[in-house]
């Protein structure tokens, strides 16, 4: 006999936010943005304006919620306010590249921050072959996180909530340890100036595209609406509270490594979090971080894996030639859905050459993203009258200012990195041909 379905609650899915956000972006990405920019006050300004733009992301997206409470996020957002082929182009990059290959990435990255500890990790198990240690650790986690989630949304949403507490706790203690310990560098953060003219520099607009990295994720709820205990009211809480914990932690970790480490080490590392580590604590606790940040992630690809599977789902729900990813087992779990993303992450785990597919891949989520904050003022003209129980907080001003930073956002993506905004629109391009054949598939299957 079938159980009830379990919901989620207000902390599990707040979890779910914090932990897709906070992944490798903000351990990786500073080194970077200091080869461009040597200012304090304009390097954790950064961090601000990405936040904002998020937040103003997340009210949006709460209204949207609230009005058309379904699982399937910008899937079925694009499907009901513009049509259901971009809903589905939508769909198919966000299933694809937008969930199997972060989840990939930061498997990997958990492999890697593991090698540091344990160098023994780096040896192949199978001779002759680039089989690791370090690559069976990954794929371990992955499926392990499967295992769980795929049992239990009961079981996985306390999983979830554990290991996502244990990353914040984590986090703030690092943060406290910094602003104690450690010798200060010479870098002014009170602006001047100077200061305020790179916040409107090309170089600034190009390192805002690796902090809105690092800040992908903020809409992670909307994908699993459907499961969250009442969604019009809790949706737009979850949103708000988990991207606002995430900039201040965000703003917390990059004060600290800046404090504590000298900008000439930084620059163009990608083990900002070792690094600073290292210098605030010495070389052996500088090592362990290692171990830390691979435990953190964790939550990371849990909440991906948890997430994920929901697009296909609702896609499966629609359309008849996928009708098959869309069976739940007796606990309401997308199983299917689970293991067919599950199998996408595992082909990018092992073939890992695929990290230049993110670059192209994260102009069309923005440019998705960017489509589904405008269906806002979309579906206000178009249907004034449909009920909206929660409403975006300082409309039109907070989705007109996301609308404007993102668009902003995709011109300098355009310009800095032609060839992979070009295969981005290939992917788009594919995506439809995909949608037609489906569309055939969906059509010859119905009785005549």
């Amino acid at each position: 006999m079938p159980t009830q379905p379990y919901q989620i609650n207000f902390r599990t899915g707040a979890s779910i936010v914090i932990a897709n956000m906070v992944g490798t972006g903000v351990f990786t990405s500073l080194g970077f943005q200091i080869m461009g920019i040597q200012s304090g006050f304009a390097l954790l300004m950064l961090w601000v304006v990405g936040g904002l733009i998020a937040l103003c992301g997340a009210v949006s997206y709460g209204e949207l919620a609230a009005a058309m409470p379904r699982s399937g996020g910008e899937y079925h957002y694009l499907s009901q306010i513009y049509h259901p082929a971009l809903g589905f182009l939508s769909g198919w990059v966000s299933a694809t590249v937008g969930f199997a290959a972060p989840t990939a990435l930061a498997a990997l990255a958990l492999a890697q921050y593991a090698q540091s500890v344990w160098p023994a990790l780096t040896a192949p198990l199978l001779a002759g072959t680039a089989f690791t240690g370090a690559t069976a650790l990954a794929v371990g986690v992955v499926l392990a996180l499967a295992v769980v989630h795929g049992r239990s949304t009961r079981a996985g949403s306390r999983l979830q909530v554990i290991i996502t507490a244990i990353k914040v706790l984590v986090l703030v203690a690092f943060i406290a340890a910094g602003l104690f310990m450690g010798q200060p560098q010479p870098l002014r953060f009170a602006p001047a100036a100077a200061d305020w003219r790179v916040l409107l520099s090309p170089v600034f607009a190009v390192s805002l595209v690796y902090v809105s990295y690092a800040y992908s994720g903020w809409n992670a709820a909307v994908y699993l609406t459907g499961e969250i205990e009442n969604p019009q009211r809790n949706l737009s809480r979850i949103l708000l509270t988990g991207t606002a914990v995430v900039l201040l932690l965000y703003v917390g970790l990059n004060y600290v490594f800046l404090r504590a480490t000298p900008l000439g080490v930084l620059k163009g590392q990608v083990e900002v979090g070792y690094l600073a580590a290292s210098w605030l604590f010495g070389p052996v606790a500088g090592r362990l971080t290692g171990a830390v940040i691979a435990a953190l992630l964790v939550s990371t690809i849990s909440a991906m894996v948890f997430a994920g599977p929901r697009i296909v789902q609702t896609m499966g729900e629609d359309l008849p030639a996928l009708r098959w990813l869309a069976v739940r087992s007796a606990a309401g779990i997308p199983v299917r859905a689970l293991i067919l993303q599950v199998a996408i992450t595992l082909i990018f785990i092992l073939k890992p050459d695929f990290k230049a597919v993110l670059v192209y891949a994260g102009f069309v989520l923005n440019l998705f993203t960017f489509l589904t904050v405008l269906g806002v003022f979309v579906l206000r003209w178009r249907q004034p009258e449909l009920p909206r129980p929660y409403r975006a907080w300082g409309y039109p001003l907070t989705p007109l200012l996301f609308l404007v930073l993102s668009a902003w956002t995709l011109v300098f993506i355009i310009k800095d990195k032609p060839t992979e905004s070009l295969y981005g629109l290939a992917t788009v391009a594919g995506g439809l041909l995909v949608y037609s054949i489906v569309q055939k598939l969906g059509s010859a299957s119905r009785p005549a």
